[in-house]
């Protein structure tokens, strides 16, 4: 099986300016045809760091990807570290003036001179149409090895990888199979605990078991090397099953599934009328519940720092004899951050007390999603009636 790295090139990456998605996609694109990514690195757009880092991934992987850095302007160096890393010279193509021309010429505009630069490839390199824009990519090869230069910007990127470059590694490389990845989301136990029920599965080789930890929500991957789908999906069954069994509510979804998705999905299948109070320096989840199904009012008071308070100032002019009060309360204590989740009802009072003394950074989403899984695990006992 091949090994590959991705290398995303521009200042503006480094600088934060942008996010980087075109490594996300090409890593997956990269698991689903069995290629083993290694590293991906970040670089800015100076033409001899850029040579050198590819030479030194060339050095280590079958296949090099680079993003960014092949537009018109004096600061798109791709090109030249490309040919420098190969050692060898820039060379025109006139046929790719031509495709850059009739680019713009769909959006009624006159190419100028500097865009005829992107026409000039490095000799010896297979150059790729690029359908979608005007920055023409390419493949350069020495043995077994693959350096591959595509656009930075993400839609004509996607586009020359799957119609142009997957085909390429499959072809070149004899691909056979595919990986294949499950995610399991926990919310409410620690990344401990959850290492502590799976630790078993850390150690097969195929389905392989992983983690990844979020402030509230811990994510158990399961990743499968098969020949088809059905194959994958077998081994990957052969953990999930066993799991969710250990995990039970723990698990509130899979994949894409967010937290807030499953709340929502929650609330939605209830039968009683919802409320929302939120107290704290900054409103964390009162705009994303406001429009949520059955919920009745969602609201955000700088002045409400108890349960007690809620009772006192909010019950008496918001509940009904079927109505549901959840709250939230966070702030600053003792250099970390307390929050307070509940649940008011004609029936039932409840309130879970959690404090946090993790990267200051995290802190809000934490309390967000340490209040989300509350009231997760509070409407499934709702909706399941075991909350009498």
């Amino acid at each position: 099986m091949p090994s590959a790295e991705l290398i995303a090139i521009g200042t503006e990456l480094l600088l934060g300016e942008i996010q980087d998605t075109n490594s996300r996609f090409l890593a997956r694109s990269l698991r689903e045809i069995n290629v083993d990514l290694f590293r991906t690195t970040t670089i800015g757009d100076n033409a001899v760091r850029i040579s050198a880092l590819m030479l030194e991934a060339l050095s280590r992987s079958d296949i090099v990807i680079c993003t960014g850095g092949l537009g018109p302007t004096v600061d798109d160096p791709t090109r030249e570290a490309a040919a420098k890393a190969f050692d060898v010279p820039l060379e025109y193509h006139p046929e790719l003036w031509e495709q850059i021309q009739t680019r713009f010429s769909f959006r009624g505009i006159i190419p100028s001179e500097n865009n005829k630069r992107q026409a000039y490839i490095p000799a010896t390199a297979i150059p790729i149409e690029n359908p979608v824009g005007t920055a023409p990519s390419f493949i350069l090869r020495k043995a077994t090895k693959s350096l591959i230069c595509l656009p930075g910007v993400p839609h004509e990127m996607e586009t020359l990888m799957q119609t142009r470059v997957i085909s390429y590694l499959v072809q070149t490389y004899n691909l056979r199979g595919l990986i294949k990845v499950k995610v399991l989301h926990t919310s409410g136990v620690p990344e401990s605990r959850v290492d502590q029920l799976v630790s078993d599965f850390e150690t097969w080789q195929n389905p392989t078991l992983g983690l990844l930890a979020h402030p509230g929500v811990v994510d158990i991957r399961i990743s499968a090397k098969a020949e088809s789908d059905a194959d994958a999906d077998a081994l990957i069954a052969s953990i999930e099953k066993p799991v969710r069994e250990r995990f039970g509510d723990d698990i509130f979804g899979e994949n894409d599934t967010t937290l807030v998705e499953c709340v929502k999905a929650l609330m939605e299948q209830s039968s009683r009328r919802l409320n929302f109070i939120e107290g704290g320096p900054v409103p964390l989840l009162r705009d994303t519940l406001a429009t949520a199904p059955n919920m009745s009012r969602a609201e955000y008071s700088v002045e409400i720092f108890s349960a007690g308070e809620i009772k006192q100032k909010v019950v008496p002019h918001w509940l009904e004899d079927d109505d549901l009060i959840f709250y939230s309360l966070h702030w600053p204590s003792d250099g970390g951050f307390t929050c307070i989740s509940g649940i008011i009802s004609s029936i039932l009072e409840e309130q879970l007390e959690r404090n946090y003394k993790g990267p200051e950074g995290n802190r809000n989403t934490w309390a967000a999603n340490t209040s989300l899984d509350f009231m997760r695990r509070k409407l499934i006992q709702i909706n399941t009636g075991k909350d009498h």
